[in-house]
């Protein structure tokens, strides 16, 4: 996408990142393709020293092609105190890992604001601190905020500014998805700050979303709320497809289709396939019903949703069992959690392979990207793969768990499977059935038996299910 779309001219400003992982250099690249003068921070030498010198410090598609294109515009260090120094606008955007209790932990959002605060003792003028990682509703008004007011010797909404501004992104279509949003959300501790950071992100995106300020409370609620309210629609299709694949003859992408012409709930993540995974979803809707229990209140929706998708690889494994008897040779195509990114977080398909395995099946796995990252998990319990079309032909059952491009143009060669039928259970219905010859079945999670007798082709499938 070419960022010179944008019809909002950006004004120039100068900003600071702190966190140069897989979201937050995306975000240097994208301010910077706009415009803005931006210094990255991070204490992992090898991601600043990259980033310093023009390159990619993580795997995300189009973001080496942002960076050739803005390499003046930005810089990188190790030292906050500089990239604080040399900005009027820090951005935050650190890990916030899950606890034990549920809930997001903010031990490197607070390092991170000490730093900045301990900066701001040396600038004399006014500077917003935005924290884009997401953390627990109440955090940055509590002990974020206390943290910055303590180290800058500064009160928050007066002479700092503090907002809250998470990303609605997924990985594997971060910068798209940067330049792209529904919405911009900002949570604001005055309206100054919230002025300040409306004018840098609006001035960013190529399309012109909406944008809706409010506390900083009111900001952090809406991010998990938006997610959790997301998984409840998957888990929600999810449920439909194990009916419809009880009832002969019923079919739960005819069921969703006709749903999702109701504009009170739409087509988006209404699709009987895999359960969600990654770095978001599954933890956000586990930190959603984790902040209502220590408040009194009642989230059974939450909890029914992530028992629902705990139980999707329950399903997903009985529907192999279906076609095939432990020691008997299986195979998964696609170990990460969607397609173009070789995070295997919450991975519906390394989670298949792990209990294919524990069951007895000779397990063969296949992914363009994650197949190192899911060695990590499944070691030598699974056969890894180079080609997928070795997989069709050595196994009795294929489950297509991801959605990879790759995997579209498949096809099986019946005249190398001799004496027996190969099944494909194509989750995301991306195998063009046109080249799946008689010798083969092809199923589709959610389809009654006798719709599985009829299958025909399909409008090409969600590039994958997550936003951060």
């Amino acid at each position: 996408m070419d960022p010179s779309n944008n019809t909002v001219p950006p004004v120039p400003m100068r900003v600071s990142v702190v966190g140069l992982g897989k979201l937050g250099a995306p975000l240097v690249a994208v301010l910077a393709s706009k415009g803005h003068r931006v210094i990255g921070v991070d204490l992992d030498r090898r991601a600043v020293d990259l980033l310093d010198a023009g390159k990619a410090p993580v795997d995300e598609p189009g973001l080496q092609e942002l960076l050739d294109r803005a390499a003046e515009r930005i810089s990188a260090t190790t030292d906050i105190s500089r990239a604080v120094l040399g900005s009027e606008i820090t951005l935050v955007i650190v890990p916030t890992p899950t606890g034990p209790d549920g809930r997001f932990v903010n031990d490197f959002v607070i390092s991170a604001v000490c730093g900045v605060g301990e900066a701001l003792k040396r600038k004399r003028d006014y500077h917003t601190v935005v924290v884009t990682s997401t953390v627990m509703p109440g955090s940055t008004e509590g002990p974020i905020a206390e943290a910055l007011e303590r180290h800058s010797r500064r009160t928050v909404g007066r002479d700092v500014g503090l907002c809250y501004s998470p990303e609605f992104i997924a990985l594997g279509s971060v910068i798209r998805d940067m330049l792209r949003p529904d919405m911009i959300l900002i949570g604001e501790s005055d309206p100054r700050a919230g002025s300040m950071l409306e004018r840098l992100l609006v001035g960013t995106v190529d399309n012109r979303p909406q944008v809706r300020r409010m506390s900083l409370v009111n900001a952090e609620i809406t991010k998990i709320a938006v997610n959790t309210y997301v998984t409840t629609k998957i888990a929600y299709a999810n449920m439909l497809g194990e009916l419809c694949e009880r009832l002969p003859g019923a079919d739960a992408d005819v069921v969703t289709g006709a749903l999702g012409m109701d504009t009170r709930i739409g087509p988006k993540y209404l699709r009987a396939a895999t359960g969600y995974g990654g770095p978001c979803f599954p933890r956000d809707n586990v930190a959603f019903a984790t902040l209502a229990r220590s408040l009194s209140a009642r989230a059974d929706l939450a909890e029914a949703t992530h028992a629902l998708n705990r139980h999707q690889i329950d399903r997903l494994s009985a529907l192999v069992a279906r076609h095939a008897q432990p020691g008997a040779t299986v195979a998964v195509l696609g170990l990460s959690y969607k397609p173009d990114t070789e995070v295997i977080e919450q991975s519906q398909g390394v989670m298949l392979a792990e209990r294919l395995a524990g069951s007895g099946y000779h397990v063969l796995v296949h992914d363009p990207k994650a197949a190192a990252n899911a060695r990590g998990v499944l070691g030598d319990s699974v056969t890894y793969v180079a080609d997928p079309s070795d997989c069709l032909k050595a196994a009795q059952v294929v489950a297509i768990t991801t959605p990879w491009a790759a995997y579209r143009d498949l096809a099986v060669d019946t005249q190398a499977l001799p004496g027996r039928r190969t099944v494909i259970v194509d989750c995301w219905r991306v195998v063009d059935p046109a080249r799946v010859e008689a010798g083969a079945d092809l199923v589709y999670p959610g389809r009654g038996a006798a719709a599985d007798a009829d299958v025909h082709a399909e409008a090409a499938p969600e590039p994958g299910r997550a936003v951060a």
